[in-house]
Protein backbone atom coordinates (compact mmCIF):
# COMPACT_ATOMS: atom_id res chain seq x y z
CA UNK A 1 0.00 0.00 0.00
CA UNK A 2 1.41 3.38 -1.05
CA UNK A 3 0.87 6.23 1.40
CA UNK A 4 1.75 9.88 0.83
CA UNK A 5 2.03 12.21 3.82
CA UNK A 6 1.78 15.99 3.66
CA UNK A 7 3.03 18.66 6.09
CA UNK A 8 5.46 16.35 7.84
CA UNK A 9 8.58 17.21 9.78
CA UNK A 10 11.71 15.06 9.84
CA UNK A 11 11.06 13.67 13.32
CA UNK A 12 7.54 12.68 12.30
CA UNK A 13 8.86 10.89 9.25
CA UNK A 14 11.24 8.82 11.36
CA UNK A 15 8.46 8.04 13.84
CA UNK A 16 6.10 6.89 11.07
CA UNK A 17 8.74 4.85 9.20
CA UNK A 18 9.56 2.94 12.37
CA UNK A 19 5.92 2.04 13.04
CA UNK A 20 4.63 1.54 9.49
CA UNK A 21 7.18 -0.95 8.20
CA UNK A 22 5.92 -2.95 5.25
CA UNK A 23 4.17 0.03 3.68
CA UNK A 24 5.50 2.23 0.89
CA UNK A 25 5.76 5.70 2.44
CA UNK A 26 6.33 9.03 0.71
CA UNK A 27 6.70 12.30 2.60
CA UNK A 28 6.30 15.94 1.67
CA UNK A 29 6.73 19.00 3.84
CA UNK A 30 4.43 20.79 1.39
CA UNK A 31 0.85 21.71 2.23
CA UNK A 32 -0.11 21.59 -1.44
CA UNK A 33 -1.23 18.14 -2.64
CA UNK A 34 -2.07 19.54 -6.08
CA UNK A 35 1.50 20.60 -6.81
CA UNK A 36 3.08 17.49 -5.31
CA UNK A 37 0.62 15.36 -7.24
CA UNK A 38 2.12 16.30 -10.58
CA UNK A 39 5.51 14.91 -9.57
CA UNK A 40 6.36 11.57 -11.14
CA UNK A 41 5.22 8.67 -9.02
CA UNK A 42 3.43 10.71 -6.39
CA UNK A 43 0.03 10.20 -8.00
CA UNK A 44 0.28 6.43 -7.46
CA UNK A 45 -0.71 6.78 -3.80
CA UNK A 46 -3.43 4.55 -2.37
CA UNK A 47 -3.70 6.66 0.78
CA UNK A 48 -3.41 10.39 1.40
CA UNK A 49 -2.44 11.40 4.92
CA UNK A 50 -2.86 15.16 5.25
CA UNK A 51 -2.98 17.84 7.92
CA UNK A 52 -4.98 21.02 8.46
CA UNK A 53 -3.33 23.17 5.78
CA UNK A 54 -3.26 20.53 3.02
CA UNK A 55 -6.71 20.44 1.44
CA UNK A 56 -8.15 17.39 -0.26
CA UNK A 57 -10.51 18.71 -2.91
CA UNK A 58 -12.17 17.26 -6.00
CA UNK A 59 -9.17 18.52 -7.99
CA UNK A 60 -6.80 16.81 -5.56
CA UNK A 61 -8.55 13.48 -6.04
CA UNK A 62 -8.20 13.80 -9.81
CA UNK A 63 -4.42 14.03 -9.32
CA UNK A 64 -4.47 10.87 -7.20
CA UNK A 65 -6.80 8.50 -9.08
CA UNK A 66 -5.82 5.40 -7.07
CA UNK A 67 -6.61 6.83 -3.65
CA UNK A 68 -9.11 4.83 -1.61
CA UNK A 69 -8.53 6.33 1.82
CA UNK A 70 -7.81 9.76 3.31
CA UNK A 71 -6.43 9.88 6.86
CA UNK A 72 -6.29 13.40 8.19
CA UNK A 73 -4.07 14.01 11.18
CA UNK A 74 -6.61 16.40 12.68
CA UNK A 75 -9.93 16.40 14.43
CA UNK A 76 -11.58 18.90 12.10
CA UNK A 77 -12.10 17.88 8.49
CA UNK A 78 -13.42 21.03 6.82
CA UNK A 79 -10.28 20.98 4.62
CA UNK A 80 -11.52 17.76 2.99
CA UNK A 81 -14.27 17.55 0.40
CA UNK A 82 -16.06 14.68 2.12
CA UNK A 83 -18.84 14.67 -0.46
CA UNK A 84 -16.36 14.23 -3.34
CA UNK A 85 -14.67 11.42 -1.42
CA UNK A 86 -17.98 9.67 -0.84
CA UNK A 87 -18.84 9.90 -4.53
CA UNK A 88 -15.58 8.10 -5.33
CA UNK A 89 -16.04 5.54 -2.51
CA UNK A 90 -13.04 6.97 -0.69
CA UNK A 91 -13.13 6.54 3.08
CA UNK A 92 -12.06 9.40 5.35
CA UNK A 93 -10.91 9.11 8.93
CA UNK A 94 -9.79 11.69 11.47
CA UNK A 95 -8.21 11.89 14.92
CA UNK A 96 -11.25 12.38 17.18
CA UNK A 97 -9.28 13.37 20.26
CA UNK A 98 -5.62 14.06 20.90
CA UNK A 99 -5.05 17.30 22.74
CA UNK A 100 -7.97 18.45 24.84
CA UNK A 101 -5.66 19.66 27.58
CA UNK A 102 -3.15 20.96 25.01
CA UNK A 103 -5.61 23.32 23.32
CA UNK A 104 -7.18 24.28 26.66
CA UNK A 105 -3.77 25.25 28.07
CA UNK A 106 -3.09 27.37 24.99
CA UNK A 107 -6.51 28.98 25.38
CA UNK A 108 -5.58 30.14 28.86
CA UNK A 109 -2.19 31.33 27.63
CA UNK A 110 -4.08 33.62 25.25
CA UNK A 111 -6.56 34.71 27.92
CA UNK A 112 -3.74 35.63 30.31
CA UNK A 113 -1.79 37.35 27.54
CA UNK A 114 -4.72 39.69 26.98
CA UNK A 115 -5.83 40.11 30.59
CA UNK A 116 -2.32 41.00 31.81
CA UNK A 117 -1.14 42.76 28.62
CA UNK A 118 1.78 40.42 28.20
CA UNK A 119 2.60 41.22 24.59
CA UNK A 120 2.84 45.02 25.00
CA UNK A 121 4.74 44.51 28.25
CA UNK A 122 7.37 42.31 26.60
CA UNK A 123 7.51 44.54 23.52
CA UNK A 124 8.08 47.65 25.64
CA UNK A 125 11.05 46.18 27.47
CA UNK A 126 12.62 44.28 24.58
CA UNK A 127 12.04 46.65 21.67
CA UNK A 128 11.86 50.04 23.37
CA UNK A 129 14.15 49.41 26.31
CA UNK A 130 11.60 50.94 28.70
CA UNK A 131 11.12 49.37 32.11
CA UNK A 132 7.82 51.08 32.92
CA UNK A 133 4.38 49.72 33.75
CA UNK A 134 2.51 52.88 32.77
CA UNK A 135 -0.58 52.04 30.75
CA UNK A 136 -0.14 48.30 31.26
CA UNK A 137 -2.76 47.72 33.93
CA UNK A 138 -4.60 44.46 33.34
CA UNK A 139 -7.46 42.72 35.11
CA UNK A 140 -7.90 39.70 37.37
CA UNK A 141 -9.59 36.55 36.12
CA UNK A 142 -10.96 35.78 39.57
CA UNK A 143 -14.64 36.65 39.71
CA UNK A 144 -14.94 37.20 35.95
CA UNK A 145 -17.45 35.29 33.82
CA UNK A 146 -16.03 32.97 31.20
CA UNK A 147 -18.37 31.91 28.41
CA UNK A 148 -17.38 28.58 26.88
CA UNK A 149 -19.02 28.04 23.49
CA UNK A 150 -18.86 24.30 22.96
CA UNK A 151 -18.64 22.14 26.08
CA UNK A 152 -17.05 19.11 24.45
CA UNK A 153 -13.69 17.53 25.25
CA UNK A 154 -11.67 20.74 24.92
CA UNK A 155 -14.37 22.96 26.35
CA UNK A 156 -14.61 20.87 29.50
CA UNK A 157 -10.86 21.14 30.07
CA UNK A 158 -11.24 24.91 29.76
CA UNK A 159 -14.06 24.80 32.33
CA UNK A 160 -11.88 22.87 34.79
CA UNK A 161 -9.02 25.33 34.41
CA UNK A 162 -11.33 28.32 34.79
CA UNK A 163 -12.64 26.99 38.08
CA UNK A 164 -9.03 26.89 39.29
CA UNK A 165 -8.85 30.64 38.61
CA UNK A 166 -12.10 31.06 40.62
CA UNK A 167 -14.01 32.27 37.59
CA UNK A 168 -17.75 32.04 37.11
CA UNK A 169 -18.33 29.76 34.12
CA UNK A 170 -21.28 29.58 31.74
CA UNK A 171 -21.43 27.37 28.67
CA UNK A 172 -23.40 26.91 25.50
CA UNK A 173 -23.67 23.51 23.86
CA UNK A 174 -26.37 22.05 21.60
CA UNK A 175 -26.26 18.90 23.73
CA UNK A 176 -26.11 20.04 27.38
CA UNK A 177 -25.37 17.49 30.08
CA UNK A 178 -26.89 18.38 33.42
CA UNK A 179 -24.71 15.88 35.31
CA UNK A 180 -21.56 17.52 33.93
CA UNK A 181 -22.65 21.04 34.86
CA UNK A 182 -23.49 19.88 38.37
CA UNK A 183 -20.15 18.10 38.77
CA UNK A 184 -18.00 21.01 37.60
CA UNK A 185 -20.15 23.89 38.81
CA UNK A 186 -21.08 25.77 35.68
CA UNK A 187 -24.34 26.83 34.07
CA UNK A 188 -25.66 26.15 30.58
CA UNK A 189 -27.14 29.15 28.78
CA UNK A 190 -28.38 29.93 25.31
CA UNK A 191 -25.69 31.38 23.05
CA UNK A 192 -27.31 34.82 23.17
CA UNK A 193 -27.47 34.87 26.96
CA UNK A 194 -23.89 33.64 27.23
CA UNK A 195 -22.65 36.48 25.02
CA UNK A 196 -24.56 39.05 27.09
CA UNK A 197 -23.10 37.86 30.40
CA UNK A 198 -19.51 36.89 29.61
CA UNK A 199 -16.42 38.97 30.23
CA UNK A 200 -14.46 36.50 28.10
CA UNK A 201 -15.92 34.35 25.31
CA UNK A 202 -13.92 31.35 24.09
CA UNK A 203 -14.89 29.19 21.09
CA UNK A 204 -14.55 25.40 21.06
CA UNK A 205 -17.02 24.16 18.47
CA UNK A 206 -16.30 22.38 15.16
CA UNK A 207 -16.57 24.22 11.87
CA UNK A 208 -19.68 22.98 10.07
CA UNK A 209 -22.24 24.60 7.77
CA UNK A 210 -24.36 25.23 10.88
CA UNK A 211 -21.49 27.03 12.68
CA UNK A 212 -20.22 29.10 9.75
CA UNK A 213 -19.98 32.72 10.99
CA UNK A 214 -21.50 31.70 14.29
CA UNK A 215 -20.18 35.02 15.58
CA UNK A 216 -21.29 37.80 13.24
CA UNK A 217 -22.62 41.38 13.32
CA UNK A 218 -25.82 40.38 15.10
CA UNK A 219 -24.01 38.33 17.71
CA UNK A 220 -21.40 41.01 18.38
CA UNK A 221 -24.26 43.38 19.28
CA UNK A 222 -24.98 41.06 22.21
CA UNK A 223 -21.43 41.01 23.57
CA UNK A 224 -20.85 42.62 26.93
CA UNK A 225 -19.11 45.93 26.23
CA UNK A 226 -15.40 45.64 26.81
CA UNK A 227 -15.35 41.84 26.73
CA UNK A 228 -12.73 39.82 24.86
CA UNK A 229 -12.99 36.99 22.34
CA UNK A 230 -10.75 33.92 22.13
CA UNK A 231 -10.78 31.58 19.13
CA UNK A 232 -8.61 28.47 19.03
CA UNK A 233 -11.13 26.45 17.00
CA UNK A 234 -11.62 27.46 13.36
CA UNK A 235 -11.40 30.84 11.62
CA UNK A 236 -14.71 30.41 9.82
CA UNK A 237 -16.62 30.50 13.10
CA UNK A 238 -16.13 34.28 13.21
CA UNK A 239 -17.04 36.67 10.41
CA UNK A 240 -13.79 38.55 9.87
CA UNK A 241 -15.24 41.94 8.94
CA UNK A 242 -17.62 41.76 11.88
CA UNK A 243 -14.70 41.13 14.22
CA UNK A 244 -12.85 44.13 12.81
CA UNK A 245 -15.90 46.35 13.30
CA UNK A 246 -16.43 45.13 16.85
CA UNK A 247 -12.81 45.91 17.74
CA UNK A 248 -12.77 49.32 16.08
CA UNK A 249 -16.06 50.37 17.68
CA UNK A 250 -15.01 49.21 21.15
CA UNK A 251 -17.78 46.63 21.43
CA UNK A 252 -15.03 44.24 22.48
CA UNK A 253 -11.77 45.40 23.97
CA UNK A 254 -9.57 42.70 22.52
CA UNK A 255 -9.29 39.37 20.76
CA UNK A 256 -6.82 36.52 20.77
CA UNK A 257 -7.10 34.19 17.82
CA UNK A 258 -5.10 31.18 16.76
CA UNK A 259 -7.06 30.71 13.53
CA UNK A 260 -7.97 32.99 10.63
CA UNK A 261 -10.74 32.68 8.09
CA UNK A 262 -8.36 32.73 5.11
CA UNK A 263 -5.27 31.41 6.85
CA UNK A 264 -4.54 28.93 4.07
CA UNK A 265 -3.50 31.86 1.85
CA UNK A 266 -1.68 33.84 4.50
CA UNK A 267 0.18 30.78 5.76
CA UNK A 268 1.74 29.92 2.43
CA UNK A 269 1.33 32.59 -0.22
CA UNK A 270 2.95 30.39 -2.85
CA UNK A 271 -0.25 28.31 -2.81
CA UNK A 272 -1.81 31.08 -4.89
CA UNK A 273 0.35 29.92 -7.78
CA UNK A 274 -1.20 26.47 -7.73
CA UNK A 275 -4.76 27.00 -6.57
CA UNK A 276 -7.58 28.91 -8.15
CA UNK A 277 -7.41 32.63 -7.44
CA UNK A 278 -9.28 33.56 -4.26
CA UNK A 279 -12.73 35.01 -4.68
CA UNK A 280 -13.57 38.63 -3.97
CA UNK A 281 -14.92 37.63 -0.56
CA UNK A 282 -11.78 35.66 0.24
CA UNK A 283 -9.61 38.61 -0.78
CA UNK A 284 -11.62 40.93 1.48
CA UNK A 285 -11.15 38.51 4.36
CA UNK A 286 -7.42 38.27 3.64
CA UNK A 287 -7.08 42.04 3.80
CA UNK A 288 -9.09 42.12 7.03
CA UNK A 289 -6.86 39.39 8.48
CA UNK A 290 -3.78 41.46 7.69
CA UNK A 291 -5.39 44.49 9.34
CA UNK A 292 -6.12 42.44 12.45
CA UNK A 293 -2.44 41.51 12.62
CA UNK A 294 -1.51 45.18 13.01
CA UNK A 295 -3.93 45.97 15.86
CA UNK A 296 -2.45 46.38 19.33
CA UNK A 297 -5.54 44.94 21.00
CA UNK A 298 -5.32 41.72 18.99
CA UNK A 299 -3.04 38.72 19.52
CA UNK A 300 -2.73 36.35 16.57
CA UNK A 301 -0.85 33.06 16.69
CA UNK A 302 -0.24 30.77 13.67
CA UNK A 303 -2.70 27.91 14.31
CA UNK A 304 -0.42 26.65 17.06
CA UNK A 305 -2.78 25.61 19.89
CA UNK A 306 -2.44 21.90 19.10
CA UNK A 307 1.33 22.02 18.83
CA UNK A 308 2.90 20.30 21.81
CA UNK A 309 5.24 17.33 21.56
CA UNK A 310 2.87 15.14 23.53
CA UNK A 311 -0.15 16.06 21.40
CA UNK A 312 1.71 15.49 18.15
CA UNK A 313 2.76 12.01 19.26
CA UNK A 314 -0.86 11.22 20.17
CA UNK A 315 -1.92 12.41 16.71
CA UNK A 316 0.64 10.16 15.01
CA UNK A 317 -0.29 7.14 17.16
CA UNK A 318 -3.98 7.50 16.28
CA UNK A 319 -3.13 8.04 12.60
CA UNK A 320 -1.01 4.90 12.58
CA UNK A 321 -3.88 2.95 14.15
CA UNK A 322 -6.28 4.39 11.54
CA UNK A 323 -4.04 3.33 8.64
CA UNK A 324 -3.44 -0.15 10.04
CA UNK A 325 -7.17 -0.66 10.63
CA UNK A 326 -7.95 0.41 7.06
CA UNK A 327 -5.30 -1.96 5.70
CA UNK A 328 -6.86 -4.79 7.72
CA UNK A 329 -10.28 -4.06 6.25
CA UNK A 330 -11.69 -2.78 9.54
CA UNK A 331 -11.50 1.03 9.28
CA UNK A 332 -11.96 3.11 12.42
CA UNK A 333 -12.63 6.76 13.28
CA UNK A 334 -14.50 7.25 10.03
CA UNK A 335 -15.88 10.68 9.20
CA UNK A 336 -19.54 10.59 8.25
CA UNK A 337 -20.50 12.66 5.25
CA UNK A 338 -22.99 15.40 6.15
CA UNK A 339 -24.56 15.11 2.69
Amino acid sequence: MNIIFFETQSWEEEYLKERLKGYSLDFSSSANPLQVGVDKGKSEADVICNFVASPVTKETLEKYPKVKYVATRSTGYDHIDVKACREKNILVSNVPTYGENTVAEFTFALILSLSRKMYPSIKRVREQGLFSADGLMGFDLKGKTLGVVGAGHIGMHVVRMAKGFEMHVVAYDPYPKAETSNEFGFEYLSLDDLLKQSDIVTLHVPYLPATHHLINDEKFKLFKKGSILINTARGGLVETESLLKALKSGVISGAAIDVLEEERYIKEDINLLYQKHPSELELKNMLADHELMQMDKVIITPHNAFNSKEAMVRILDTTIANIQAFAAGQPINLVKSPF
